[in-house]
């Protein structure tokens, strides 16, 4: 894998931030390989993604933040500074649909999803056999209206002892409490299957064809108190007809859900994603 270094920033807008960050790593000796940049004029915000190759560096990248501060403190930057070297931890939750479970495990093991999966938590015993498959440990924590509480707790026990750098909803068909989201702001990644803001919550595909829409889409978002309304990281349609019935809607819209799942996915791991408000920027 490639060793280089992302710097994600996001800072008021003001002349001579591109200039000042570009002089800044050919003055330690970096080469930029990518640069992406987006200003924001309604709310006069400026974000950066910038990817440059460390090797002739003459900064320790543990030693970045002294050296930046003063760049940073300049412009009132928020920053953080990642290497793709480094492959972040991911949990998976899911249910009893497999899809995408399938789909981010198959990406996994094929090296497009470049970080480490130590644990898959489900509800259900449905799935054993495809984590079996592909040597990852399963963890089941039954939940029902008696015991959500606990089994939320167990659950919170089972990632803390993994320390994951994020978590997946892979159709984990549970409302997560707002003290369990809170723990992880900005670091669970749900799958929903409609064209969000459209049909929030249960049954999306059965309010579509009620409502005879003519695309039906999936949502990928980071979790929120509010449920369905995190900041958006990708979408995606298909067009339906009123020949489909709602099982048609169904399986076309679960080729959407995996695919949109897994975008949203990569690109988080790679470091592609900043927030601002309850939007995203994706570079």
């Amino acid at each position: 894998m490639k060793n280089s270094a992302i710097l994600l920033i996001s800072c008021p807008d003001r002349k001579g931030e591109v200039a000042t960050i570009a002089d800044f790593v050919f003055r330690h000796n970096g080469n930029i390989l990518h640069a992406d940049e987006h200003a924001d004029e309604e709310s006069g915000l400026f974000l950066m993604r910038v990817e440059f190759d460390p090797r002739d560096f003459d900064i320790d990248l543990a030693d970045f933040g002294k050296y930046f501060s003063p760049v940073a403190e300049a412009f009132n930057m928020k920053w953080r500074l990642a290497q793709s070297s480094l492959r972040q931890r991911m949990i998976i939750l899911v249910s009893k649909y497999d899809h995408c479970l399938v789909d981010l495990l198959y990406r996994h093991k094929s090296g497009e999803l470049a970080c480490d999966i130590p644990l898959i938590i489900s509800n259900h015993a449905d799935n054993q056999a495809i984590a079996d498959f592909y040597k990852i440990p399963y963890a089941i924590v039954p939940v029902n209206r008696d015991n959500k509480s606990q089994a939320e707790a167990k659950i919170q026990a089972l990632i803390d002892e993994q320390k994951p750098d994020f978590m997946v909803l892979a159709r984990y068909m549970q409302i997560l409490s707002n003290e369990f989201v809170n723990r992880y702001p900005q670091r669970i990644i749900n799958i929903h299957h409609s064209f969000l803001p459209a049909f929030v919550g249960a049954r999306p595909y059965h309010q579509a064809f009620e409502r005879g829409v003519k695309l039906i889409g999936a949502t990928s978002h980071y979790v929120t108190e509010v449920l369905d309304d995190g900041p958006i990281i990708e979408q995606d349609v298909v067009r339906v007809s009123h020949r489909d019935t709602v099982e048609d809607l169904i399986r076309k819209g679960r080729d959407l859900e995996k695919v949109v799942l897994s975008r949203a996915v990569r690109w988080h791991v790679e470091n592609r994603v900043l927030l601002y408000g309850n939007k995203t920027v994706v570079f």
